[in-house]
């Protein structure tokens, strides 16, 4: 009885064991069909995904005094500023600018005024005495003069000749008064000349000062009209607190039109060429990812560019939103999906399906044994590819590779195949590329928000 005891459970196991081999075994050709799909015609959709960034398509600059440059203050810090984002009415406060320099400068100009009164009250002074000595010298000539005619007068009854010397005298005498009287008329222009060019001189530097005091009032920068601000931007980063800002591109922070927004984002030179003006893009943002949200392309670069983000050099490229969200934001990352074509009735395959070895191919079942069947690709997305030559509908082809997949047999295609199907291929490539041409030049021009100095660096960050 103990011996049937040990044995029954044994054979017990012994059966689990087999059966649990039995049915793994034959489950294997079972996991092998899910590796396998079926080919069948249908849509093929063409795409670029691209993650961007909100922009408004219109924004009010809010910039430091553009009389900075003709004072010639060359940039200044911002001292104080409200937080990015912050709803402002027209007339609110936005930013203080640093106003060292312009103090400094208020100062000059008040030590110029007050030497040039000084210089203004000397001049007065020194003339008064000047013009008063010559008009002295006028009067005693005057009395000279008709002290002359006097004695002239008295000796009319004297010889010839000493008639004849007063009135030499008296003529001496006229001529002197008439040089001192040019002599003072001179004097009086000349000393109203430097009054005035004295006088000029402490005009202009007094509206230099009531310049400076204007300009240090609007070192208090206040919003132009009611909006959201949102910083200005630089190669540097973010315009804020502590940051520089030049006379040249005084930009200071902006006030986004929330009507009307904008995905900039960058598409990489390999896919560029697929994307143009007019094109259907599906648009997420991160912050909302139920939210999905239409949009068309409305510029390409025509130059590339490299960024520190991207390993190849890409082109800008901007979108714009069709509608308007009041949750929607300035600054907020997208997921943009650009639909550069839709294929009808065309055989596609995973990429994951297709394999090269010099040669594309896939793996093809066909008459119950599998071949590297290959093929000529066309265009491809993220996660299939267009065949153009190779397949048919129907076909069974595997997604990964066959066991023993080294020995098996290579199927070329016929080279004068091949030649058509690459010449129908460029015929096809030709022909889209100038459809492209047509729609871009049909297509009006939209105004794209562009950076405050993004490459100009006229803006600095401390």
């Amino acid at each position: 009885m103990s011996i049937q005891k040990i044995i029954l459970p044994a054979i017990l196991a012994l059966m689990a064991f087999g059966g649990y081999y039995f049915y793994s075994n034959q489950s294997t050709p079972e996991q092998q069909t899910d590796v396998k799909t079926t080919l069948k015609k249908g849509e093929f959709v063409l795409k670029v995904d691209a993650t961007g960034e909100l922009k408004a398509k219109r924004s009010v600059k809010i910039k430091a005094p553009s009389s900075m440059r003709s004072e010639r203050i060359h940039q200044t810090t911002i001292q104080d500023m409200v937080a990015e984002g912050t709803m402002v009415k027209e007339g609110d406060y936005v930013a203080t600018l640093d106003r060292t320099e312009v103090s400094n400068k208020m100062g000059d100009a008040q030590t110029e005024i007050d030497k040039i009164q000084t210089q203004l009250s000397q001049a007065k002074i020194d003339t008064a005495i000047t013009l008063r000595g010559l008009r002295d010298e006028l009067i005693n000539l005057k009395f000279a003069k008709e002290e002359k005619m006097l004695e002239l007068e008295q000796n009319k009854y004297e010889p010839q000749a000493v008639i004849q010397q007063k009135e030499i005298d008296l003529q001496r005498n006229e001529r002197d008064y008439r040089q001192a009287e040019s002599k003072y008329l001179l004097e009086k222009e000349k000393a109203i000349a430097k009054i005035a060019e004295i006088d000029a001189d402490l005009k202009q530097n007094n509206t230099k000062l009531e310049r400076l005091v204007k300009l240090a009032g609007e070192f208090r920068i206040n919003a132009p009209k009611d909006g959201m601000i949102i910083y200005a931007k630089s190669w540097r980063g973010k315009v804020s607190a502590g940051s520089q800002v030049s006379s040249w591109d005084p930009v200071v922070a902006e006030l986004p039109d929330l009507s009307e927004m904008m995905s900039k984002t960058y598409v990489n030179e390999v896919d560029v060429s697929n994307v143009e003006k007019g094109q259907e893009v599906s648009i997420k943002i991160d912050a909302f990812p139920e939210e999905e949200y239409v949009g068309r392309v409305v510029s390409v670069a025509n130059i590339g560019e490299e960024l520190r983000e991207y390993d190849a050099k890409v082109f800008e490229v901007n979108i714009e939103l069709m509608g308007a969200d009041s949750i929607l934001r300035p600054a907020m990352t997208t997921s943009n999906e650009i639909v550069t074509d839709i294929l009808q009735e065309v055989i596609s395959v995973p990429l994951e399906a297709l394999y090269s070895d010099s040669l594309p191919y896939v793996f093809k079942e066909q008459g119950g044994r599998i071949l590297k069947q290959e093929i000529i690709s066309g265009p491809s997305n993220n996660d299939a590819v267009v065949i153009d030559f190779g397949l048919e509908d129907g076909d069974n082809i595997y997604l990964s590779m066959p066991d023993n997949a080294k020995d098996m047999e290579f199927q070329p295609l016929d080279p004068a195949i091949k030649k058509k199907i690459k010449m129908e291929q460029e015929a096809r490539e030709k022909a889209r590329l100038a459809k492209m041409e047509e729609r871009r030049k049909a297509m009006k021009d939209v105004d794209v928000p562009q950076e405050n100095s993004g490459n100009s660096g006229m803006i600095f960050i401390n």
